[in-house]
Protein backbone atom coordinates (compact mmCIF):
# COMPACT_ATOMS: atom_id res chain seq x y z
CA UNK A 1 0.00 0.00 0.00
CA UNK A 2 1.28 3.42 -0.94
CA UNK A 3 0.59 6.13 1.63
CA UNK A 4 0.31 9.75 0.55
CA UNK A 5 3.12 12.02 1.65
CA UNK A 6 2.43 14.19 4.69
CA UNK A 7 2.64 17.39 2.64
CA UNK A 8 0.01 16.05 0.23
CA UNK A 9 -2.36 15.28 3.14
CA UNK A 10 -1.83 18.75 4.54
CA UNK A 11 -2.45 20.38 1.15
CA UNK A 12 -5.58 18.31 0.64
CA UNK A 13 -6.93 19.16 4.10
CA UNK A 14 -6.11 22.82 3.58
CA UNK A 15 -7.94 22.81 0.22
CA UNK A 16 -10.98 21.18 1.82
CA UNK A 17 -10.91 23.73 4.66
CA UNK A 18 -10.51 26.62 2.24
CA UNK A 19 -13.37 25.28 0.13
CA UNK A 20 -15.59 24.94 3.21
CA UNK A 21 -14.72 28.46 4.39
CA UNK A 22 -15.41 29.81 0.94
CA UNK A 23 -18.79 28.04 0.82
CA UNK A 24 -19.69 29.32 4.28
CA UNK A 25 -18.77 32.86 3.19
CA UNK A 26 -20.76 32.47 -0.04
CA UNK A 27 -23.84 31.28 1.87
CA UNK A 28 -23.52 34.06 4.43
CA UNK A 29 -23.15 36.80 1.83
CA UNK A 30 -26.00 35.40 -0.27
CA UNK A 31 -28.49 35.41 2.59
CA UNK A 32 -27.68 38.47 4.69
CA UNK A 33 -30.17 41.34 4.49
CA UNK A 34 -27.72 44.21 4.98
CA UNK A 35 -25.13 45.67 2.58
CA UNK A 36 -21.74 43.98 3.08
CA UNK A 37 -18.50 43.79 1.13
CA UNK A 38 -15.48 41.52 1.25
CA UNK A 39 -12.30 43.19 0.01
CA UNK A 40 -9.05 41.24 0.10
CA UNK A 41 -5.57 42.36 1.14
CA UNK A 42 -4.80 43.56 -2.38
CA UNK A 43 -7.88 45.82 -2.29
CA UNK A 44 -9.77 43.60 -4.71
CA UNK A 45 -13.56 43.44 -4.31
CA UNK A 46 -14.17 39.72 -3.91
CA UNK A 47 -17.80 39.48 -2.75
CA UNK A 48 -20.80 41.59 -1.88
CA UNK A 49 -24.32 40.95 -0.64
CA UNK A 50 -27.44 41.51 -2.78
CA UNK A 51 -28.44 44.57 -0.68
CA UNK A 52 -24.98 46.04 -1.34
CA UNK A 53 -25.48 45.41 -5.05
CA UNK A 54 -28.75 47.36 -4.91
CA UNK A 55 -27.59 50.17 -2.62
CA UNK A 56 -24.30 50.87 -4.37
CA UNK A 57 -25.27 49.94 -7.96
CA UNK A 58 -22.81 47.04 -8.16
CA UNK A 59 -22.96 44.29 -10.79
CA UNK A 60 -21.43 40.81 -11.10
CA UNK A 61 -18.80 42.36 -13.36
CA UNK A 62 -17.48 44.34 -10.37
CA UNK A 63 -16.31 41.14 -8.66
CA UNK A 64 -12.50 40.87 -8.74
CA UNK A 65 -12.13 44.55 -9.61
CA UNK A 66 -9.76 46.84 -7.73
CA UNK A 67 -11.65 48.92 -5.18
CA UNK A 68 -10.07 52.03 -6.69
CA UNK A 69 -12.08 51.34 -9.87
CA UNK A 70 -15.44 51.16 -8.09
CA UNK A 71 -14.91 53.61 -5.20
CA UNK A 72 -17.21 56.17 -6.84
CA UNK A 73 -20.11 53.76 -6.32
CA UNK A 74 -19.80 54.15 -2.57
CA UNK A 75 -19.47 57.94 -2.45
CA UNK A 76 -17.38 57.92 0.76
CA UNK A 77 -14.27 60.08 0.20
CA UNK A 78 -12.10 58.27 2.76
CA UNK A 79 -13.23 54.68 2.09
CA UNK A 80 -9.90 53.38 0.73
CA UNK A 81 -7.88 55.09 3.46
CA UNK A 82 -10.15 53.51 6.08
CA UNK A 83 -9.74 50.04 4.53
CA UNK A 84 -5.95 50.34 4.43
CA UNK A 85 -5.91 51.51 8.05
CA UNK A 86 -7.87 48.46 9.24
CA UNK A 87 -5.70 46.02 7.25
CA UNK A 88 -2.57 47.61 8.69
CA UNK A 89 -3.67 47.93 12.33
CA UNK A 90 -6.11 45.03 12.66
CA UNK A 91 -8.41 47.34 14.63
CA UNK A 92 -12.16 47.54 13.93
CA UNK A 93 -13.22 50.91 12.55
CA UNK A 94 -16.72 52.27 13.13
CA UNK A 95 -18.02 55.58 11.78
CA UNK A 96 -21.15 57.31 10.57
CA UNK A 97 -20.99 58.22 6.90
CA UNK A 98 -23.29 60.01 4.50
CA UNK A 99 -23.59 59.26 0.81
CA UNK A 100 -24.04 61.97 -1.78
CA UNK A 101 -27.71 60.96 -2.14
CA UNK A 102 -28.29 62.06 1.46
CA UNK A 103 -28.48 58.64 3.15
CA UNK A 104 -26.66 57.92 6.41
CA UNK A 105 -24.94 54.62 7.28
CA UNK A 106 -23.16 53.17 10.26
CA UNK A 107 -20.07 51.76 8.52
CA UNK A 108 -18.19 49.01 10.34
CA UNK A 109 -14.87 47.80 8.84
CA UNK A 110 -13.59 44.55 10.35
CA UNK A 111 -10.22 42.94 9.56
CA UNK A 112 -10.43 39.58 7.78
CA UNK A 113 -7.94 37.45 9.70
CA UNK A 114 -5.95 34.46 8.39
CA UNK A 115 -5.19 32.99 11.78
CA UNK A 116 -2.93 30.19 10.52
CA UNK A 117 -0.60 32.82 9.07
CA UNK A 118 -1.28 35.47 11.74
CA UNK A 119 -2.05 38.22 9.24
CA UNK A 120 -4.89 40.33 7.91
CA UNK A 121 -5.96 39.47 4.39
CA UNK A 122 -8.59 42.08 3.73
CA UNK A 123 -11.68 43.51 5.36
CA UNK A 124 -15.40 42.89 5.66
CA UNK A 125 -17.42 46.10 5.55
CA UNK A 126 -20.95 46.33 6.89
CA UNK A 127 -23.32 49.22 6.19
CA UNK A 128 -26.33 49.72 8.46
CA UNK A 129 -28.85 52.29 7.21
CA UNK A 130 -29.35 54.85 10.01
CA UNK A 131 -31.02 57.55 7.91
CA UNK A 132 -34.27 57.41 9.92
CA UNK A 133 -32.37 57.59 13.20
CA UNK A 134 -30.32 60.59 12.08
CA UNK A 135 -33.47 62.36 10.88
CA UNK A 136 -35.21 61.54 14.17
CA UNK A 137 -32.27 63.05 16.08
CA UNK A 138 -32.51 66.13 13.88
CA UNK A 139 -36.23 66.44 14.59
CA UNK A 140 -35.58 65.96 18.30
CA UNK A 141 -32.97 68.73 18.25
CA UNK A 142 -35.43 70.99 16.42
CA UNK A 143 -38.17 70.25 18.96
CA UNK A 144 -35.73 70.90 21.78
CA UNK A 145 -34.78 74.22 20.20
CA UNK A 146 -38.46 75.13 19.77
CA UNK A 147 -39.14 74.11 23.38
CA UNK A 148 -36.37 76.41 24.62
CA UNK A 149 -37.70 79.20 22.42
CA UNK A 150 -41.18 78.61 23.83
CA UNK A 151 -39.92 78.84 27.41
CA UNK A 152 -38.01 82.03 26.58
CA UNK A 153 -41.13 83.46 24.98
CA UNK A 154 -43.34 82.58 27.94
CA UNK A 155 -40.95 84.09 30.48
CA UNK A 156 -40.64 87.21 28.32
CA UNK A 157 -44.35 87.69 27.60
CA UNK A 158 -45.48 87.09 31.16
CA UNK A 159 -43.37 89.94 32.54
CA UNK A 160 -45.77 92.66 31.35
CA UNK A 161 -48.94 91.41 33.11
CA UNK A 162 -46.90 90.54 36.20
CA UNK A 163 -45.43 94.04 36.31
CA UNK A 164 -48.93 95.48 35.92
CA UNK A 165 -50.18 93.39 38.85
CA UNK A 166 -47.31 94.59 41.07
CA UNK A 167 -48.03 98.24 40.21
CA UNK A 168 -51.78 97.77 40.67
CA UNK A 169 -51.30 96.24 44.11
CA UNK A 170 -49.57 99.45 45.25
CA UNK A 171 -52.28 101.58 43.62
CA UNK A 172 -55.03 99.50 45.28
CA UNK A 173 -53.40 99.87 48.70
CA UNK A 174 -53.15 103.63 48.20
CA UNK A 175 -56.81 103.88 47.13
CA UNK A 176 -57.87 101.74 50.10
CA UNK A 177 -55.97 103.92 52.56
CA UNK A 178 -57.61 107.04 51.11
CA UNK A 179 -61.03 105.32 51.07
CA UNK A 180 -61.31 106.25 47.38
CA UNK A 181 -63.95 103.75 46.35
CA UNK A 182 -64.25 104.73 42.64
CA UNK A 183 -60.48 104.55 42.19
CA UNK A 184 -60.35 101.30 44.13
CA UNK A 185 -63.04 99.74 41.91
CA UNK A 186 -61.27 100.96 38.78
CA UNK A 187 -58.01 99.36 39.84
CA UNK A 188 -59.79 96.14 40.78
CA UNK A 189 -61.15 95.96 37.22
CA UNK A 190 -57.71 96.59 35.74
CA UNK A 191 -56.19 94.00 38.06
CA UNK A 192 -58.75 91.45 36.94
CA UNK A 193 -58.02 92.23 33.29
CA UNK A 194 -54.26 91.79 33.83
CA UNK A 195 -54.83 88.54 35.68
CA UNK A 196 -57.05 87.26 32.87
CA UNK A 197 -54.40 88.26 30.32
CA UNK A 198 -51.79 86.27 32.22
CA UNK A 199 -54.14 83.31 32.53
CA UNK A 200 -54.88 83.40 28.79
CA UNK A 201 -51.18 83.63 28.03
CA UNK A 202 -50.45 80.54 30.10
CA UNK A 203 -53.36 78.67 28.52
CA UNK A 204 -51.95 79.47 25.10
CA UNK A 205 -48.62 77.88 26.02
CA UNK A 206 -49.88 74.83 27.89
CA UNK A 207 -51.42 72.14 25.72
CA UNK A 208 -54.18 70.45 27.71
CA UNK A 209 -55.71 68.30 24.97
CA UNK A 210 -54.10 65.39 23.16
CA UNK A 211 -56.08 66.41 20.09
CA UNK A 212 -54.13 69.65 19.73
CA UNK A 213 -51.41 69.31 17.06
CA UNK A 214 -49.03 71.57 18.98
CA UNK A 215 -48.45 68.71 21.41
CA UNK A 216 -46.11 67.10 18.87
CA UNK A 217 -44.70 70.38 17.66
CA UNK A 218 -46.69 70.30 14.44
CA UNK A 219 -47.74 73.62 12.89
CA UNK A 220 -51.45 74.11 12.18
CA UNK A 221 -53.51 76.28 9.90
CA UNK A 222 -53.95 79.61 11.70
CA UNK A 223 -55.54 82.93 10.82
CA UNK A 224 -53.21 85.91 11.31
CA UNK A 225 -56.12 88.36 11.42
CA UNK A 226 -57.85 86.49 14.26
CA UNK A 227 -54.65 86.18 16.29
CA UNK A 228 -53.89 89.89 15.74
CA UNK A 229 -57.33 90.88 17.02
CA UNK A 230 -56.83 88.71 20.13
CA UNK A 231 -53.50 90.38 20.85
CA UNK A 232 -54.96 93.86 20.33
CA UNK A 233 -57.77 93.06 22.76
CA UNK A 234 -55.24 91.82 25.37
CA UNK A 235 -53.46 95.19 25.09
CA UNK A 236 -56.61 97.32 24.82
CA UNK A 237 -56.25 99.09 28.17
CA UNK A 238 -52.72 100.24 27.32
CA UNK A 239 -53.74 101.16 23.77
CA UNK A 240 -56.70 103.21 25.05
CA UNK A 241 -54.81 104.93 27.88
CA UNK A 242 -51.99 106.05 25.59
CA UNK A 243 -54.24 107.14 22.73
CA UNK A 244 -52.74 104.66 20.27
CA UNK A 245 -54.44 104.08 16.93
CA UNK A 246 -54.11 100.73 15.16
CA UNK A 247 -55.03 100.16 11.51
CA UNK A 248 -55.06 96.79 9.75
CA UNK A 249 -54.93 95.61 6.16
CA UNK A 250 -54.98 91.82 5.77
CA UNK A 251 -54.71 90.85 2.10
CA UNK A 252 -54.06 87.25 3.10
CA UNK A 253 -54.67 85.65 6.46
CA UNK A 254 -53.97 81.93 6.69
CA UNK A 255 -50.55 80.37 7.27
CA UNK A 256 -49.27 77.04 8.57
CA UNK A 257 -47.60 77.89 11.86
CA UNK A 258 -47.75 77.31 15.61
CA UNK A 259 -50.68 79.26 17.07
CA UNK A 260 -48.74 79.94 20.30
CA UNK A 261 -45.69 81.20 18.44
CA UNK A 262 -47.71 83.43 16.13
CA UNK A 263 -49.44 85.04 19.10
CA UNK A 264 -46.09 85.63 20.79
CA UNK A 265 -44.65 87.21 17.61
CA UNK A 266 -47.54 89.65 17.25
CA UNK A 267 -47.62 90.41 20.96
CA UNK A 268 -43.90 91.20 21.05
CA UNK A 269 -43.96 93.38 17.94
CA UNK A 270 -46.93 95.41 19.19
CA UNK A 271 -45.43 95.73 22.66
CA UNK A 272 -42.20 97.01 21.16
CA UNK A 273 -44.08 99.64 19.14
CA UNK A 274 -45.85 100.77 22.29
CA UNK A 275 -42.69 100.78 24.43
CA UNK A 276 -40.75 102.81 21.88
CA UNK A 277 -43.47 105.38 21.30
CA UNK A 278 -42.10 108.81 20.43
CA UNK A 279 -42.73 111.31 23.23
CA UNK A 280 -45.31 113.98 22.46
CA UNK A 281 -46.49 112.32 19.26
CA UNK A 282 -49.58 110.09 18.89
CA UNK A 283 -48.50 106.53 18.11
CA UNK A 284 -49.89 104.98 14.95
CA UNK A 285 -49.44 101.28 14.25
CA UNK A 286 -50.28 99.61 10.95
CA UNK A 287 -50.56 95.82 10.75
CA UNK A 288 -50.73 94.24 7.30
CA UNK A 289 -50.19 91.01 5.40
CA UNK A 290 -49.39 90.32 1.77
CA UNK A 291 -48.45 87.26 -0.29
CA UNK A 292 -44.99 87.41 -1.87
CA UNK A 293 -43.90 84.36 -3.92
CA UNK A 294 -43.61 81.47 -1.47
CA UNK A 295 -44.02 83.60 1.66
CA UNK A 296 -46.78 85.37 3.54
CA UNK A 297 -45.35 88.63 4.83
CA UNK A 298 -46.66 90.14 8.07
CA UNK A 299 -45.69 93.78 8.60
CA UNK A 300 -45.96 95.84 11.78
CA UNK A 301 -45.22 99.50 11.04
CA UNK A 302 -45.12 102.38 13.52
CA UNK A 303 -44.13 106.04 13.73
CA UNK A 304 -42.21 105.65 16.98
CA UNK A 305 -38.65 106.42 17.97
CA UNK A 306 -37.05 104.26 15.30
CA UNK A 307 -33.76 102.39 15.47
CA UNK A 308 -30.35 103.70 14.49
CA UNK A 309 -28.75 101.90 11.52
CA UNK A 310 -25.82 100.67 13.61
CA UNK A 311 -28.20 98.86 15.99
CA UNK A 312 -30.50 97.20 13.44
CA UNK A 313 -28.58 93.90 13.25
CA UNK A 314 -27.82 93.72 16.96
CA UNK A 315 -31.48 93.92 18.05
CA UNK A 316 -32.03 90.31 16.94
CA UNK A 317 -29.22 89.01 19.14
CA UNK A 318 -29.87 87.49 22.53
CA UNK A 319 -30.31 89.90 25.45
CA UNK A 320 -29.55 92.98 23.33
CA UNK A 321 -31.20 96.23 24.45
CA UNK A 322 -30.92 99.42 22.45
CA UNK A 323 -32.08 101.59 25.35
CA UNK A 324 -31.65 100.79 29.03
CA UNK A 325 -34.05 103.58 29.93
CA UNK A 326 -36.97 101.43 28.79
CA UNK A 327 -37.98 98.30 30.71
CA UNK A 328 -37.23 95.05 28.95
CA UNK A 329 -35.01 91.96 28.74
CA UNK A 330 -33.72 92.29 25.18
CA UNK A 331 -35.11 88.82 24.44
CA UNK A 332 -38.23 89.61 22.40
CA UNK A 333 -36.79 90.03 18.90
CA UNK A 334 -34.27 87.24 19.48
CA UNK A 335 -37.16 84.90 20.34
CA UNK A 336 -39.16 85.99 17.30
CA UNK A 337 -36.19 85.42 15.00
CA UNK A 338 -35.69 81.88 16.32
CA UNK A 339 -39.37 81.03 16.05
CA UNK A 340 -39.58 82.18 12.46
CA UNK A 341 -36.26 80.72 11.28
CA UNK A 342 -37.06 77.35 12.88
CA UNK A 343 -39.96 77.17 10.42
CA UNK A 344 -38.19 78.28 7.26
CA UNK A 345 -38.97 81.99 7.53
CA UNK A 346 -37.15 85.23 8.21
CA UNK A 347 -37.58 88.63 9.86
CA UNK A 348 -36.26 92.00 8.68
CA UNK A 349 -36.41 95.58 9.92
CA UNK A 350 -36.44 98.92 8.13
CA UNK A 351 -36.12 101.91 10.40
CA UNK A 352 -35.07 105.53 10.63
CA UNK A 353 -34.19 107.16 13.89
CA UNK A 354 -37.01 109.51 14.87
CA UNK A 355 -39.33 108.32 12.09
CA UNK A 356 -40.43 104.86 13.13
CA UNK A 357 -39.85 101.20 12.22
CA UNK A 358 -41.30 98.50 9.99
CA UNK A 359 -40.81 94.87 10.96
CA UNK A 360 -41.46 92.34 8.19
CA UNK A 361 -41.95 88.70 9.16
CA UNK A 362 -41.71 86.19 6.30
CA UNK A 363 -43.68 82.99 6.89
CA UNK A 364 -42.81 80.17 4.53
CA UNK A 365 -45.74 78.60 2.69
CA UNK A 366 -43.58 75.92 1.08
CA UNK A 367 -44.56 72.35 2.00
CA UNK A 368 -40.90 71.32 1.94
CA UNK A 369 -39.58 73.86 4.41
Amino acid sequence: MIFPRTSEVIDENRSENDYKKNQDLENYFANTIIPQLFIDGNLILKKFTPPAMKQFSLTDEDVNRDIHDVKENFRFPTLIENIEEVIQTGEILEKEVQTTDGKWFQMNILPYRVFEENRNDGVIITFVDITKRIRAIGELEKLNSEYNTLIDALSHDIRQPLSAIVLLSDALLNAYNKQNTPQFEKYIGTLKASSNAMRDLLNDFIVVSEDQPELEGEPVRVNIENIAQDVIISLKSEIFNKGISIATDFQTSEIIFSRNNLRSILYNLLRNSIKYKKAGKPLKIHISTVKEDDHVVLQVKDNGKGIAVEHQEAIFQKSTRVSHKIEGTGMGLYIIKRMVENNGGNIKVESQLGKGSTFSVYFSVSKDR
